[in-house]
């Protein structure tokens, strides 16, 4: 699934990162440019959410230029082993992740299991980086855009640009080569109303969603 050989991901890096002609990047600068064009370029769409081998394939994200959190933690994991840089992708349960009141009601919880990210070595150390939410969706939910320095950890604010509450870290589940579908899908078919119902895939607009509750944002 973390496709880091596959020759759209292959290009994919090397656009990203060598817009510089002749320039000597490290990897700290690498991972930077990887992390704003995976988060920024391919559009947040939890709607577009899989369980298939197939549909987490970092290839097919970028062949949609769309995904939910984790299908985009395993793109920007493939950009930076396509470039040399040691990644690896992350889990956590979160509560009041960005989403709508109809995902909220589909889902059945405010809970988000399995809320992905992508941990990325660099100099000597493994850093958590995010890159689900693009810019714009982010100023039409009243977030500030989360940055990645390559010096720390990159998870998501507890409040809003509003000082509301936001987004709780609950549990950490560890870091993995590859999404652990198996464990994945047994905890969204115990926590997660559609599934529970056999609705594995929830159908809507996200955008749009986002638009009429933000009042036409």
């Amino acid at each position: 699934m973390v496709e880091s050989t596959h020759p759209d991901v292959v290009a994919f890096a090397a656009a990203a990162v060598g817009d510089a002609v002749g320039d000597v990047l490290d990897d700290r600068e690498k991972a930077l440019r990887l992390y704003f064009k995976v988060r920024d370029g391919v559009r947040y769409d939890p709607y577009a959410s899989s369980m298939e081998v197939d549909g987490m394939k970092a290839s097919q994200t970028l062949n949609a230029m769309k995904g939910y959190c984790v299908q985009k933690a395993v793109l920007l994991a493939a950009a930076c082993r396509a470039q040399g840089i040691p990644a690896r992708l992350g889990f956590a349960d979160v509560q009041n992740h960005l989403s709508t009141e109809k995902m909220r009601r589909n889902m059945g919880t405010d809970k988000f299991y399995w809320h992905g990210y992508t941990s990325i070595y660099l100099n000597g150390q493994w850093l958590k980086s995010t890159p689900a939410f693009n810019i714009e969706l982010c100023e039409k939910f009243g977030l500030k855009p989360l940055d990645f320095n390559g010096e720390e950890d990159s998870i998501y604010h507890e409040f809003d640009n509003a000082g509301n509450r936001h987004m709780q870290y609950l549990n950490f589940r560890g870091e993995f080569a590859e999404p652990p579908l198996a464990d994945m899908l047994e905890t969204y078919m115990a926590h997660y109303a559609h599934w529970k119902t056999g609705k594995r895939t929830a159908i809507g607009d996200f955008d749009a969603e986002v638009a009429e509750e933000m009042g036409g944002a």
